[in-house]
């Protein structure tokens, strides 16, 4: 006797199981598993001159409260190139896209350093360079006036540094006496006090490094301008932010240091990288 067909060829009795099967697996709650999320960037967070990694404490807990992985750099601020070659070795071991943020001279860093994984570049009151500029070229006084950080603020130290002629190097820093009015005029002055605490001086030759070419040209880079900034003038960032950001970039009533003195308006913008 012929075994009954559905019109697609099959037996009747399996077309049948399968519906059977369907509604069970339905009552029992099974669902198609739903597609994976993207994975979260890691954000790759690098301090400049003048200070350590310690100053991104507030922004990188909550962006891991977000759930993004967070890492940061230990910039040795020798210079541009040094620096960005050590900070793209550590990139290589970073699975998946990147997210790098840079602050003040670490913008210098993130300028140079080229990785295939790095989906969005974000200066905080950074450095931007074009090719061939540097860091004392950008400050020319004549250009962009406003500037505080000169002698006596700025003293020089000769220090250890195997990267250097004969292990040593001429760093400069910011002195105790201007450090908390120059640097970050708004935290307290227990903050300031720890911020010089945690002080790392960058060595001079960094000041006067020309940059390679710009990730900024091929990377999405967004900006955020202090716009009360006693070391790198408002105007000069915004000459950077225009050049670079190409349209991602906004200000903050903030100084120099606005990773501690405004850390949810900086977390937004890297968050708006992230996400973008």
């Amino acid at each position: 006797m012929p075994v009954p067909r559905d019109p697609s060829g099959r037996p009747l009795v399996v077309r049948t199981m399968i519906v059977v099967f369907a509604v069970v697996l339905g009552v029992l709650g099974f669902t198609a598993p739903a597609a994976a999320a993207p994975a979260k960037p890691t954000i790759v967070l690098v301090h400049g001159a003048f200070a350590d990694s310690s100053g991104w404490r507030d922004v990188a807990a909550t962006l891991t409260g977000r759930g993004y992985p967070v890492q940061t750099f230990d910039n040795p601020l020798r210079g541009p190139a040094h620096d960005s070659a050590l900070l793209e070795k550590k990139l290589a071991t970073i699975s998946g896209p990147i997210v790098l943020v840079g602050h003040s001279y670490g913008g210098m860093v993130i300028t140079n350093t080229h990785d295939r994984d790095v989906v969005a570049n974000v200066y905080i009151a950074a450095f931007a360079p074009a090719q061939g500029e540097f860091v004392q070229g950008l400050l020319n006084p004549l250009t962009f006036p406003g500037s505080r950080l000169l002698p006596p603020a700025l003293a020089l130290k000769v220090v250890d540094d195997p990267s250097g002629p004969g292990g040593k190097n001429l760093d400069g820093y910011i002195t105790r006496e201007y450090f908390h009015d120059i640097f970050a005029q708004d935290v307290s002055a227990a903050t300031a006090a720890d911020m010089f605490a945690h002080q790392k001086s960058a060595a001079l030759v960094a000041n006067l490094e020309p940059s390679g070419s710009p990730s900024w040209r091929t990377v999405p880079s967004w900006y955020l301008v202090s716009r009360q900034d006693r070391v790198i003038p408002p105007a000069l960032q915004r000459f950077m932010a225009q050049r670079a950001a190409r349209g991602h970039f906004r200000g903050v009533d903030a100084g120099h240091a606005s990773l501690v003195s405004q850390p949810d308006d900086v977390t937004a913008i890297i968050l708006a990288a992230a996400r973008s």
